[in-house]
């Protein structure tokens, strides 16, 4: 029988791991952005933890069976593992697009078998990455450093091509070819065998059955995604989603997907119809009609692109949408518009002659769609001279800007959508921060006004209760003393948004003076005029609630007692939309307090997900140790044991808490996956090949010997955590290229000292405990996999901070278990 010794590992075979590698991360992320749209974007955040569970599965699979999976077997078993994954993905793939993740109008029992049914086909796959993956890391100990370093790397690239992937090709069409990476994985994989093995090489054919029918197989998946993606860019695709959100959905006018979005517009151009405006007066007279068009990002947050030819009169109504009451009270303005959507806003200021008009809009391809493949609809409001369309995010495009304006306008700028590179959706963007206010605070002239619509529920408003803290924190942040002079809130009940779960809209205008007796006259004007309410003004207060806030001078005692979390967010908890306290999480009554249903279930996911993984990670221990407790070298693997887990939940908590750190800091969620996460994986990757020289034998003094070499960076994570805020926040207005260099300087030895942490601990496990390697491979797979879900648990209820320290403190106690083996080692040689 051969052992790990006797097969080569060819060049082939560091390439096939590094494609299973980027395949795998690939279709991790990209099934974030798929479950955005079929489901919504909180089952969604479950698809990284499913996938990661499945990997594990695989490790375990490899451990209980180690008759079968032999090491003169390792290439082959790859390849076909590879192959499997490949062939995996498409069917699972197929199978969710057929079957509805929830019926619309379904039993709660049946419900919970759609989903449960989802997310068990949907781990396939990845159990058969798992197994690739594991054997090996697994049965070439030798090289574990060099072979990880290709793993990391592989996992490195993925961030990036899927970004670039998803700028030609749509979801489905992704899907495809990177189920093409995965099988190219397997031929590699079968032709390092061939390699690898002189006898082999001599009487079989070139790359053997299982090579040639990966090659054919790569070739028939990519060419099919290539034929797919071109239809899919001439709107008609032969493969695309169909159910969403329980229903089938219609061929739309036009789709395009990136690697945080899909933009959809449906409607009929031709059809008029009462106004869609949130914010539209009561009184607007039913047979006075507009066209409009839905635009629809994911499946769960959308906008309208208006028909407009020029003739003012046929938009008459915008003049009487709450929305737009800013335009009253300072006309002839310079204005800012955050979230261009379907361009309303901007319509609405051309229709009120203000005299600049800036909008930023984070999402090219809404932009392309508003201004140029449905221009001649929206009336190319991009070329009017006064009007300037910015694609970028809007808190590093303000911050960076030297400009002041009199208006900000924040109109319902929110998403049901995986956002945040689609890896960890629970990230909310950063514009409901007090950083994010006194940044755009500072950018108003003198007299200027922020003005933010929300959407409005009367008996409890709880969303505009922590909007109005936000803003008097933000106030007072700026030298006032009683803000409650320098709010007004308006709120236009029913109209267009009745029947989506809220009582209407409220927007609230903060200035930077307080309100003249002018500008408040105009208000009430404008609000009697069109059967508007107002809620709150420096004269009148319709809930006592909104005038504590702004008056008292101590808001602890309100914020502790209150039923939800109102107080105002900051950039080390951003989660203004995620009110409900940890300890209500599976309270249901809440889960309609004030605000919209689904952002507490959010929470209330993560609630069932974090015991979920729990109890998952304590069966990937338990079983295999119970299953192989007779024939397994157990005895004296308690710290390894301890050392990967630790790892496991030290990666994962550094890792999501940097994403969501540095993407408020980079300014775009595009920069999670080809900044940060890329960052991070390749100096993992580099940091795991510079173990090579690393020897047992060594003292443990020694620089080269793996507890000298763990201990000596671990100043690294102190480092890292003390001058990351500082530089952050002395770089937050710095151009894009200057705060991508900060981040990947701060990010790159961070990964180079992780990334050594797994080889040193495959190095540790190699000589007479080899036989448990693939068992600790998936207890630091399923310790990734709940530190996954702890991570945003932690983030939410303490900060991000909080999580990042939790990651340090993991380290620092994978080092005690490090320094416990290798002492326990070494008196076992002096005996011997």
């Amino acid at each position: 029988m051969a052992n790990q010794d006797q097969i080569e590992v060819t060049r082939p075979t560091y390439f096939g791991l590094f494609s299973v590698a980027m395949a795998t991360l690939m279709y991790e992320i990209l099934l974030t952005r798929i479950f955005s749209v079929t489901m919504w974007y909180h089952f969604a955040f479950m698809a990284i933890s499913i996938a990661m569970f499945g990997m594990t599965v695989g490790a375990i699979i490899v451990y209980l069976f180690p008759n079968y999976f032999r090491s003169e077997k390792t290439h082959q078993q790859m390849a076909l593992s590879s192959l499997l994954f490949a062939i995996g993905i498409v069917g699972s793939f197929v199978f969710h697009l057929f079957v509805p993740f929830i019926a619309a109008g379904a039993h709660w029992a049946e419900a919970l078998l759609h989903v449960v049914g989802t997310y068990v086909v949907i781990s396939i796959p990845f159990i058969f990455s798992g197994i690739a993956v594991c054997l090996a890391l697994t049965k070439f100990t030798q090289k574990v450093s060099k072979l990880y370093a290709f793993d990391l790397c592989g996992a490195a690239a993925g961030c990036v091509l899927l970004g670039a992937l998803l700028n030609f090709a749509d979801g489905p069409s992704a899907v495809f070819f990177i189920a093409g990476f995965a099988s190219l994985a397997a031929f590699l994989f079968a032709l390092g065998g061939k390699s690898g093995s002189a006898e082999s090489s001599k009487t079989s054919k070139p790359f053997g059955g299982i090579g040639l029918a990966s090659l054919i197989c790569a070739i028939g998946l990519i060419a099919f995604a290539s034929v797919n993606s071109y239809m899919a860019d001439q709107q008609k695709p032969i493969l695309r989603l169909r159910w969403v959100h329980g229903y089938i959905e219609a061929l739309p006018l036009f789709e395009k997907w990136n690697s945080f979005s899909r933009v959809k517009i449906a409607g009929d151009p031709n059809d008029m119809h009462r106004p869609y405006a949130w914010g539209l007066t009561s009184k607007w007279p039913q047979d006075k009609k507009a066209s409009e068009m839905e635009l629809m990002i994911d499946a769960g947050a959308n906008t309208w692109l208006t028909k407009f030819d020029g003739d003012a009169s046929k938009v008459e109504y915008l003049k009487h949408d709450l929305t737009n009451i800013v335009h009253y009270i300072r006309p002839n303005s310079r204005m800012l518009i955050v979230g261009v959507g379907g361009g309303r806003d901007v319509l609405s200021a051309l229709i009120f002659k203000q005299k600049w008009i800036e909008g930023i809009e984070i999402n090219n391809n809404i932009i392309y769609a508003v201004n140029k493949y449905f221009g001649d609809y929206t009336g190319h409001l991009d070329r009017y001279p006064n009007v300037k369309f910015a694609n970028d995010e809007a808190r590093s495009y303000i911050a960076r800007s030297k400009d002041k304006f009199d208006i900000i306008q924040i109109s319902l700028i929110d998403t049901f959508a995986a956002t945040a590179a689609g890896a960890f959706v629970l990230t909310e963007h950063s514009l409901y921060t007090i950083e994010a206010w006194r940044s755009f605070l500072n950018h108003l002239e003198p007299d200027g006004v922020l003005t933010i619509s929300r959407w409005y529920f009367k008996n409890r408003p709880v969303e505009m209760y922590r909007l109005v803290s936000l803003a008097a924190a933000a106030l007072k942040d700026q030298g006032v003393e009683n803000p409650r002079k320098n709010i007004v809130i308006v709120a236009a009940m029913g109209g267009a948004s009745g029947g989506r779960g809220m009582d209407g809209i409220g927007t609230m205008l903060v200035s930077k003076k307080p309100f003249s007796e002018k500008d408040l006259e105009i208000v009430s004007n404008f609000a009697k005029e069109n059967l508007f309410e107002i809620v709150l003004s420096p004269k009148t207060s319709i809930d006592e609630n909104f005038a504590k806030i702004t008056e008292a001078k101590d808001l602890a005692p309100l914020l502790d007692t209150f039923p939800v979390n109102i107080s105002p967010p900051n950039d080390d908890s951003p989660y203004f939309f995620h009110m409900l306290r940890f300890r209500d999480m599976f309270n249901a009554n809440m889960w309609a307090n004030g605000t919209m249903s689904h952002n507490p279930m959010a929470v209330s996911v993560l609630g069932l997900l974090t015991i979920t993984v729990i109890i998952l990670t304590s069966l990937c221990i338990v079983v295999p140790l119970l299953l192989r407790m007779k024939s397994a070298p157990l005895r004296g693997s308690a710290p390894l044991l301890w050392y990967f887990g630790m790892i496991g939940f030290g990666f994962m908590f550094v890792e999501i808490s940097q994403m969501q750190r540095l993407i408020v800091f980079l300014g775009h969620p595009v920069y999670g996956l080809s900044v940060v996460l890329f960052t991070l994986l390749l100096a993992s990757g580099l940091g795991s090949f510079i173990t090579s020289n690393l020897s047992l034998s060594e003292k443990m003094t020694s620089f080269n010997s793996p507890v000298m070499r763990f201990g000596a960076l671990l100043i690294v994570p102190i480092i890292f955590g003390s001058v990351t805020p500082m530089l952050i926040s002395n770089f937050s207005a710095a151009e894009t290229a200057v705060r991508i260099a900060i981040a990947v300087a701060l990010l790159f030895p961070l990964g180079l000292y992780m990334g050594m942490a797994f080889p040193i601990g495959m190095l540790m496990a190699g000589g007479e405990q080899k036989e448990l390697t693939p068992w600790l491979w998936g207890i630091n797979g399923a310790t990734s996999v709940c530190a996954s879900v702890l991570a945003v648990a932690i983030a939410l209820n303490f900060g991000i901070t909080a999580t990042f320290w939790c990651g340090a403190a993991c380290y620092l106690l994978a080092f005690l278990f490090l320094l416990w083996d290798c002492t326990a080692k070494a008196k076992q040689r002096a005996v011997s």
